[in-house]
């Protein structure tokens, strides 16, 4: 199959450029700069120039493909809103060159928040459409007949080289000199190893069905006490709890997500795609050390 992956050269869609070739998938990743051309021709994929933001490039690499992962999302939590809209608007984009076809379009969404009332977040639980509309957009088109499906990655994508959530909290243990977490900590978080939901997206393209979520989940829930906990004992930091009030200061923009309790099953994705995670956790993850530099 001759896919077409938005965001090819980021952290997870790196991993999803490679679990495509090694299941025999010709692969070209949309590239913005010199840089992400480079590493996506090393990683012995096809190149693309463009950007989320030039429809133009977005409706090409469509056209020429036999299906879309769209992994891109800009990550500017100053402009979140804008970044949003911006996602919108490509996964539209390409939605029309596939409608009327039976090509695949899988999109990237975010399970963290769903819900926050402590229940387990299913496959059946619909996300909200605001801030981040990647969900409702591919849903959308779904229902105007395009074979879209979405994947909802955790907060925590882990493996060597992650940048994300995980690594900002290490920063911020660093940076106060001691690892938070708030009030009790008993909130939870799920999180999947980057090469478990690189794999949940190839199965997706090749046999997902059109209108379906999948929840890449590995982990279904650790207590944020318990990240905390292995940061403060690789950093030799003091493990402490802070009160609500005090989120901020100490986790500054990343505050507002700190405190969710958004436990999730990857139950239905499991039985539907026959997947299950191989590869470790993330307390077993940031216990090899490479989070920390050793």
């Amino acid at each position: 199959m001759r896919v077409f992956v938005t965001g090819a050269s980021g952290f997870i869609g790196s991993a999803i450029v490679q679990e495509l070739l090694q299941a025999g998938h010709q692969v070209t990743g949309l590239a913005r700069s010199e840089a992400s051309a480079a590493a996506l021709v090393s990683a012995g994929a096809d190149v693309l120039e463009g950007n989320l933001e030039d429809p133009d490039s977005l409706k090409k690499g469509a056209a020429a493909a036999d299906g879309v992962i769209h992994a891109a999302f800009i990550h500017d939590f100053s402009r979140y809103l804008a970044a949003a809209e911006t996602d919108r608007k490509a996964i539209e984009t390409i939605g029309s060159v596939l409608q009327g076809t039976d090509r695949p379009l899988v999109v990237t969404a975010g399970i963290l928040g769903v819900r926050n009332d402590g229940q387990l977040i299913t496959e059946q639980d619909p996300a909200p459409g605001f801030p981040r509309a990647s969900e409702a957009a591919a849903m959308a088109l779904a229902e105007a007949g395009v074979r879209a499906s979405v994947i909802r990655l955790p907060p925590s994508v882990h493996d060597r080289g992650d940048y994300g959530f995980v690594p900002f909290i290490i920063g911020m243990a660093r940076k106060h000199a001691v690892s938070a977490y708030v009030g009790e900590g008993t909130n939870r978080w799920p999180a999947v190893h980057r090469l478990d939901a690189a794999r949940v997206f190839r199965l997706a393209l090749e046999k997902g069905e059109k209108g379906s979520r999948y929840n890449a989940i590995g982990d279904e829930g650790i207590p944020f006490r318990e990240i905390a906990g292995v940061i403060g004992e690789h950093l030799n930091l003091p493990v402490t709890s802070i009160p609500a009030e005090d989120a901020e200061a100490h986790f500054e923009w990343m505050s507002r997500f700190i405190m969710f309790d958004s436990p999730a099953s990857a139950t239905g994705t499991k039985e539907s795609l026959n997947w299950s995670p191989r590869h470790p956790g993330l307390l077993d993850d940031l216990n090899m050390g490479h989070y920390f530099g050793h």
